[in-house]
């Protein structure tokens, strides 16, 4: 590094909303360090140029909060045989700019999402390798991103991993995913708080960490989509740290052996190869002084991702579904009533109308049913013609075998059938050729005006946001897997950072009383958002055949419980979000708006509480009727909920006795 004065210069641009400010200090020969603040100047972080540590040279960074440094000097490391960026780098320019800015959101957790940053980029060169900086500081956390330029007449590179060791001033707990074991996934197994220094190898992203009482992080990624996704470890470089790296082919064969769809061969390529110039997906730093506002501020993760690439989204049609699981065309019938009838949009014929999901030579553009499913008929043109008459959309189910094969064919096929949206089952995920192809197809599929809903390990990065189209995905441990109160209200504060959670509400089922209750199943709607609303998992529309096999569980009858008005009202999309009780795993209390309605969800966990609402968050001098959704054993039904109706203003105030995992719902009309 070129020797230089030592300096201090402090830029300021300030406008009607926010302010700018980058410290640039130059400390002699020995250090280059760049301070980006965000505009509440809450959230810092700082970009150390180069730092050796144990022969290892690479950049560092340091992210504070309030003044106080959460996330000490910490290294990223890029490998790559093509170019070497294990060398001593110094900055040869910066270019600083500010955003402020909001956009609507047609399908999201509020309407109005603001999207004010202050931004450096920062240009490096070494005396082998050029590499440029971006950071950004917002109010809701802060987050990087390195561009690779064209050099040393290279035009495409190959990058065998970056690692990233974050340095924490103690032993912080952290909410984790088990790691990857036979029979178990990664994206929907069960968390468990553990100190960081416990934390197992291929923990999911967001990764949510408690640094003290009033500062808790997550570290997340945003805007993969083409890039191998990260997981993270125990840092081996720090007493107390966490690695982040990249999946590579390996580590996704390895989680395709788990949902029993090994293919190929084993491989050791570089886990990244890139045109050049490029610039990677973000990493980033969600920041907030409880679980709650990281919740509200989530926001973050599709504001780093570009604005709609869909010039009229109005096909675009988010909604509530209903499984069909006879696969007959009577069932099929029969669920097309149930849903025009009962405010619903979608239903979705699942695995097996194609033949067996799981064996490749199942041919997807065909219906050939799979006798272990169904003996039919399924008539899948008569029943989309019937559902459009009815104002029903259709899904189908196609597992990732058959879309790997067939996407180019099936998507003329299904539009020419009449079908509204495809939910891609046992995607691959991980490696770069694994995302690269799942979010070519997500942009193949809005070409035909099709929503989607991707199954199964597959987490968001807020895509979603560039095509819409992708509704919701799952990537959670939902109901399918008997989750439990307890385990929801963690994922209600982990999970759902990262966007869209398909959860697949149970409510019939008799693994209800194991998960919590039915007042609970009915609060999951508003506490776990899905812009598609999966309901009465594993149920079936009054007058469908019966079916009662070991694929599909005890599938009951749907009734007329009172309560279920409350499944027919409730939105899937919102135009605003606040969380009103947050303990992480014990309880939640979360209220959304749509339009003048409010709807309120409370799940609780293993111990009895008292909740007390306080309505302050209403529209002053505005009076609303509401309608209390609990659980009351003396009510004479099969699901025992008990509907109380109560006139509240902003000045209202009430109080809840829930049982151990029990639950409550709330909807408020506003009445002047």
């Amino acid at each position: 590094m070129a020797n230089k004065d030592t300096k201090y210069n402090v830029l300021r641009i300030k406008n009607s909303l926010c302010i700018f400010l980058i410290g640039l200090l130059l400390v002699g020969c020995s250090e280059q360090n760049i301070e980006l603040l965000s505009p509440d100047g809450n959230n810092t972080i700082k970009v150390i140029s180069s730092i050796e540590k144990e022969g290892k040279n690479g950049f560092a960074f340091s992210v504070s909060y309030k003044g106080k440094e959460i996330i000490l000097p910490s290294i990223m490391e890029l490998r790559s045989a093509d170019i070497d960026f294990n060398s001593d780098f110094s900055i040869v320019k910066t270019e600083e700019s500010t955003v402020c800015n909001e956009w609507t959101a047609k399908f999201g957790e509020r309407s109005t999402i603001p999207d004010n940053y202050n931004q450096v980029k920062v240009y490096f060169e070494s005396k082998s390798a050029k590499l440029n900086l971006i950071c950004r500081a917002y109010n809701e956390g802060v987050a990087f991103s390195y561009e690779i330029p064209e050099q040393n007449k290279l035009t495409k590179i190959n990058l065998d991993d970056e690692v990233i060791n974050y340095h924490f001033t103690a032993d912080h707990e952290v909410w984790s995913t088990p790691k990857r074991e036979p029979g178990v996934l990664t994206a929907q197994g069960q968390y468990r708080k553990i100190p960081l220094s416990e934390l197992e190898e291929g923990c999911e992203r967001p990764l949510v960490i408690e640094i003290g009482e009033d500062v808790k992080i997550a570290l997340a990624e945003a805007k993969l989509v083409d890039y191998a996704r990260l997981s993270y470890k125990v840092s081996k470089e720090f007493k107390f740290g966490i690695t982040s790296s990249l999946d590579g082919k390996l580590e996704a064969l390895m989680q395709d052996t788990i949902t029993g769809a090994l293919e190929g061969q084993w491989s050791h390529h570089s886990k990244i190869v890139k045109k050049l110039p490029f610039q990677s997906p973000w990493r980033v730093v969600m920041m907030a002084e409880d679980h709650g506002k990281l919740v509200e501020n989530n926001y973050l993760i599709q504001n780093l991702n570009d604005s709609c690439a869909i010039k009229d989204v109005s096909w675009i049609t988010p909604g509530k579904v209903l499984r069909e699981g006879t696969l007959t065309t009577k069932g099929a019938f029969a669920a097309i009533d149930f849903v025009a009838s009962h405010n619903m949009q979608y239903v979705h014929f699942d695995a097996g109308w194609y033949g067996n999901e799981m064996n490749s030579s199942s041919d997807a553009t065909t219906i050939t049913l799979d006798p272990k499913r169904s003996k039919g008929p399924f008539d899948i043109e008569s029943i989309c013609k019937y559902a459009k008459e009815k104002g029903v959309l259709v899904m189908l189910y196609v597992n990732r075998r058959a879309l790997e094969k067939q996407l180019d064919e099936i998507l003329p096929l299904y539009k020419k059938w009449g079908v509204a949206g495809i939910k891609y089952g046992f995607v691959r995920v991980g490696d770069q050729d694994a995302t690269e192809w799942l979010h070519n197809a997500v942009q193949k599929t809005a070409q035909y005006e099709m929503i989607m809903d991707v199954h199964d390990e597959y987490r968001p990065t807020g895509f979603s946001r560039t095509y819409p189209n992708l509704l919701t995905q799952e990537g959670i441990g939902g109901d399918e897997t008997t989750v439990t109160n307890a385990q929801t209200l963690i994922h209600m504060f982990t999970r759902t950072l990262a966007g869209a959670s398909d959860n697949t509400v149970c409510y019939y089922n008799s693994r209800v009383e194991k998960m919590g209750s039915h007042a609970s199943q009915l609060a999951k709607t508003v506490c776990i958002f899905s812009p598609l609303q999966f309901l009465y998992w594993y149920d079936k529309a009054p007058s469908a055949p019966v079916k009662n096999d070991a694929l599909w569980g005890n599938t009951n009858t749907i009734g007329n419980e009172p309560e279920l008005e409350f499944f027919n009202n409730v939105p899937t999309t919102w135009d605003e979000t606040k969380v009103l009780e947050c303990k992480i795993g014990d309880l939640g209390v979360i209220a959304r708006r749509k339009g003048a309605d409010w709807f309120i969800g409370g799940i609780n966990g293993e111990k009895d509480n008292k909740v007390k609402i306080d309505f302050s968050f209403l529209k002053e001098g505005v009076k609303y009727s509401s309608k209390i959704y609990t659980d009351d054993e003396e009510v004479k039904t099969r699901t025992h909920v008990k509907i109380e109706e109560k006139q509240l203003n902003s000045k209202s105030s009430i109080q809840l006795n829930l049982k151990a995992n029990n639950g409550f719902a709330m909807h408020l009309k506003r009445k002047n």
